[in-house]
Order: C-alpha cells, then structure tokens, then sequence
C-alpha cells in the first residue's frame, strides 16, 4: 500500500518473504521473554494498526507479532490466496521465517477464523489461541437464523461484480462498518480514514472482494458440514461482543462436541470491534489465558469466565 506506516511507540517494522509474497510485519517486545511470542491477527476493515493499544499493554510481557494479511495494510496484493486457509499457511511461513516454532494467537474477525484455521489445521504450531468476534466453523442450523441474514448485508454487496470493488475504492461501505453499531466512539474520524484509504486501491480492493466470495463458499461448506470431522484441540478462548451488528451471537452454540477446551466470554458492553471497543479487557485475558499458562478448563466445557460488561 502507498503511503506511510503510522509509527507506535516501541514498534518496530520489516519485511518478511512469505509464500512467495512480501508480508509486512509489526513487531514489539522483548524476544528473550521465555514464552512464545503473541501473534496478533487483524481483521477487515482494519490492518495490523487495530493492535496499537494491546501491543501498548503487552510489549513488556512478551514478543508481539503483528503481520498485515496478504492483501492488506503494507503486505503485497499478489491476486491471489483471499481465503482462510491460505491465511493460515502464510502464517505458519511467517513464523518458519522468523525462526519461531510455537506462538499464541489472538485474532479478531477474520484475523480470528483464520486463527481458528490455524488451530485445526496445524495445531503443533499454535500454544493457545484468543479469538475475538468471529464465528466458530460449527454453528447449529436453525430457523431462526434466517432473521439473523440481515447482518451480513455487506458481505452479499462487497462479493458483487463491480459494485463490491466500486464501493471499496469509493470508501462508504468500509467507513459504514466502522461507524455503525460500535457501543462508545473506538475510532477517531482519523482512525476511520486511515483504515477507509488502505482500500482504496484496486488490487486491495480486489482482494476484500475475493475474500468475501471465499466467505459466501466458506459458509455453505460450513453449513454443509465441512469442518464436522475436525477437532480443536488447542485450547481457546472466544471473546465475543455481544451486540455485534455484524456477526450474530446466535451462531456461537455447537462447538462443544468438536472441541477439546474452547471457552465463550460474552462482552454485554461491545460491539464486533471489541479489540477496539474494550482493549483493557482483551490485554487482560491475554495475560490471564495465555501468558500465565491459562485458566483450568470449566467442567461444562463453557465459559470460566462468564459474561461481562
């Protein structure tokens, strides 16, 4: 992406060679701290930037690693690879390329799916994950799902010919999830602009618009029953906004049976940016769930947390 990095306190920036691809990564912390390092995964409409504040909160416990996806923020727009799984086989890279065999993981939206993905898929690379509003591959069927449809009103027009990539480079339909449904003001009118620009291009554009045909397959594969004979046996934690505008908190139910220990937390007092909305509390259950070893498992296979907010 054209234009420059914002620069954070205790924030250091390169390049790394990733399937083929250059991956900008931030990075923050000490690299001796002896846990594995905290890998940190964004979202869309968002870059690695959205981590600011929790970087802020753990530089001092850990080595923080947070890489713009392919298509993203400062990464290459190769055309290519817009779905979950390449996701997380550029992460696997990214961590063979920085030497790093193990990491936590914490990612939201599709920074989370993809760490949900990278949980199932190569879970000897993964220590414990915290994923932040995004939906489970295991979600129960229901009817009245059918009311939830209206929430992912944007991903049906983003998909479109044309019109998805007109209304990136436009900037409205970023800069309306951003604005919408947030509970408070997480995002300063410059946050909104910074994340709004980094769209604008056509090859990045390009790239939001083959993710989110990914998604429209990736759903009925789910709902077909796809990810049923896989497993999650790396230990998570699923933090949740409760009034999500975007993602409905009726598809949360079902991942009991595929799962070894996944928790839910559900945030009364945040929307889908939780990372953004409520960063005191996601700095906290890093340190509680990742960085202190974790929490022991509840007996029901839910939440040890509970609700809160």
């Amino acid at each position: 992406m054209s234009g420059e990095i914002p620069q954070v306190e205790g924030v250091e920036h390169r390049f790394v060679d990733v399937n083929g691809i250059r991956v900008h990564v931030a990075e923050a912390g000490p690299e001796d701290s002896g846990k594995a390092p905290i890998l940190l995964l964004h979202g869309w409409p968002q870059h690695w930037y959205m981590w600011r504040r929790v970087i802020a909160g753990l530089r001092s416990d850990a080595r923080l690693l947070a890489p713009d996806l392919r298509g993203f923020g400062w990464s290459e727009a190769p055309g290519q690879g817009y779905d979950g799984e390449t996701f997380a086989a550029d992460q696997v890279a990214l961590l063979d390329a920085l030497g790093v065999e193990r990491a936590f993981v914490i990612g939201h939206d599709w920074g989370g799916w993809t760490a949900l993905l990278l949980g199932l898929l190569h879970p000897s690379r993964v220590e414990r994950m915290l994923v932040c509003n995004s939906p489970h591959p295991w979600a129960r069927v229901a009817p009245s799902l059918a009311l939830e449809t209206w929430r992912s009103w944007y991903t049906w027009v983003i998909a479109m010919p044309g019109l998805g990539r007109r209304s990136l480079e436009h900037g409205w339909i970023a800069r309306s999830i951003l604005t919408r449904g947030n509970v408070g003001t997480p995002f300063s009118a410059s946050d909104v602009e910074r994340y709004v620009e980094s769209f604008r291009e056509p090859a990045r554009a390009d790239a939001v618009v083959q993710l989110y045909r990914y998604y429209q397959r990736a759903l009925r594969e789910a709902v077909s029953g796809r990810w049923r004979d896989a497993r999650l046996t790396v230990s998570t934690l699923l933090v949740f906004g409760a009034r999500d505008r975007y993602v409905s908190p009726k598809l949360l139910s079902g991942y009991e049976p595929f799962t070894d220990d996944m928790r839910l937390e559900l945030v009364g007092d945040s929307g889908h940016f939780v990372v953004d909305e409520r960063p005191e509390l996601v700095i906290e259950r890093a340190r509680e769930f990742l960085l202190a070893d974790g929490l022991q498992p509840s007996s029901s296979g839910g939440s040890a947390f509970g609700p809160s907010g």
